[in-house]
């Protein structure tokens, strides 16, 4: 049986995703900060923890606190991100 993803495997999974997407990350052991490719400008600092009003469940989060998705959900995170930046937020 295979060991449940930790929060570190799925900041590495929502990393490569955005890095194929024309995004730089700089990935620690605790979250992930996100910029711009092409101007250098953060873009984000997200996190990956439990949420209890999930059941516990592990979800990608901005460094605010603010919900993004479910860390299973590496594509709506996402997408959850670039609206966020879109609105100017981080």
């Amino acid at each position: 049986m295979d060991a449940p993803m930790t929060p570190g495997d799925r900041l590495a999974a929502l990393a490569a995703h955005l890095t194929a997407r024309n995004m730089d990350v700089e990935l620690t052991d605790r979250d992930l900060l996100v910029r711009q490719r092409d101007t250098g400008l953060v873009t984000g600092l997200i996190v990956c923890r439990p949420r209890p009003e999930d059941g516990g469940a592990l979800w990608f989060l901005t460094g605010a606190g603010e919900p993004l998705a479910p860390a299973a959900r590496i594509v709506d995170a996402a997408v959850a991100l670039k609206a966020l930046r879109s609105r100017g937020r981080r």
